[in-house]
């Protein structure tokens, strides 16, 4: 080790890159960063790898998923190609929206000049990036009918919690609340996905829309079942409905989670809003959370659910972290709950 250079223990390398401690385990767990070792046998990230853990903070926010980082850092060009075109898309989309958005803004000027003075709904429209779609109601059981409210819907939206906070009864009112939307249950992929096949081979053009997303995952490392081909028909199905899925990660192995949860990042702003359940980190990654995404919590002791700022430290944060567990765990620990009352 070169006493010269300065290197810094887990907690200050993370804090220097902005990421979190377990995030930067979980990186040499899968092999992307090295840090060295004190005499004592303590981790030690020197200029180095550190300049690796920039590269993978800087990667990651394009939405590379864990096993994508892998590849790309290995130099497999076709990967970073898919994920650069991918966030070409996602920048035009941007760049049409703003561009309307100045359209408005010249009109309701000109109207301004003329001596028009616009509606506030008119004004609002014009700067907002997307249309906001809000949903308030009163909780059911086990709350005690306190009010909930979502002002500013997000594309991606986590619902966590531990068991019995009665997050499946949040998602079950929230597609009852909100314009459009279906519940998605844990029975999706009953018979094996029997039901679903059957659906697809009824609508060709469903069943293309597909094979085309199932394909794009298979590129990213997830694994075909039927766990995922039913998940995608309910994520590929036609017109404007909003998914609340049960259970985003259920029937799915890790990498195929990654690499689902990755192709949901880079639908783009334009996207319609999504909410589904999930208990495993690989789904819900709190250093990877972008402004497009909101956790909501339920919280054990039932109080209102929350969303929660994915930032240590912040009111809620430890809590969500600790409903979380890989895909390992949650493979092993499926249906079992820490405790039954006598």
């Amino acid at each position: 080790m070169n006493a010269a250079a300065r290197f810094l223990s887990p907690s200050e390398a993370a804090r220097q890159l902005g990421i979190s401690a377990k995030a930067l385990r979980l990186y040499e767990e899968r092999g992307l960063i090295a840090p060295s070792r004190t005499p004592a046998g303590w981790r030690a990230y020197g200029p180095a790898e550190m300049a690796r853990g920039a590269e993978i903070v800087a990667l990651r926010a394009l939405g590379l998923g864990i096993g994508e980082l892998a590849r790309v850092l290995s130099g497999d060009a076709a990967v970073l190609d898919r994920v650069l075109a991918a966030h070409e898309a996602t920048l035009e989309a941007r760049v049409r929206q703003c561009g309307d958005s100045i359209a408005r803004v010249r009109a309701l000027r000109a109207d301004l000049g003329r001596g028009k003075m616009p509606a506030a709904r008119d004004v609002i429209g014009a700067v907002r990036a997307r249309p906001a779609i809000a949903v308030a109601f009163d909780l059911p059981w086990p709350w005690g009918g306190e009010r909930f409210e979502l002002r500013d819907v997000k594309p991606l939206n986590y619902i966590v919690g531990p068991l019995g906070s009665g997050k499946t009864r949040l998602a079950q009112r929230l597609a009852e609340a909100l314009p459009n939307a279906t519940f998605v249950g844990l029975d999706r992929a009953a018979d094996g996905g029997a039901a679903v096949r059957a659906r697809l081979d009824a609508d060709p053009a469903h069943k293309a829309r597909v094979d085309a997303s199932l394909a794009a995952h298979l590129a990213d490392g997830a694994v075909e079942t039927p766990a995922l081909t039913t998940l995608l028909a309910e994520l590929e199905a036609d017109g404007d409905a909003i998914p609340v899925i049960d259970m985003l990660e259920h029937g799915l192995d890790a990498a195929s989670q990654e690499a689902v949860i990755a192709q949901l990042r880079r639908r783009g702003p334009e996207a319609r809003p999504l909410f589904f359940l999930t208990r495993s980190s690989a789904i819900l990654d709190l250093d990877a959370v972008g402004d497009d995404e909101a956790i909501i919590l339920c919280p054990a002791n039932h109080s209102v659910p929350a969303c929660v700022t994915p930032v240590p430290g912040a009111v809620g944060y430890e809590a969500v972290a600790t409903c979380l567990a890989s895909p390992e765990v949650r493979a092993r620990t499926e249906g079992m709950i820490a405790w039954r009352p006598a």
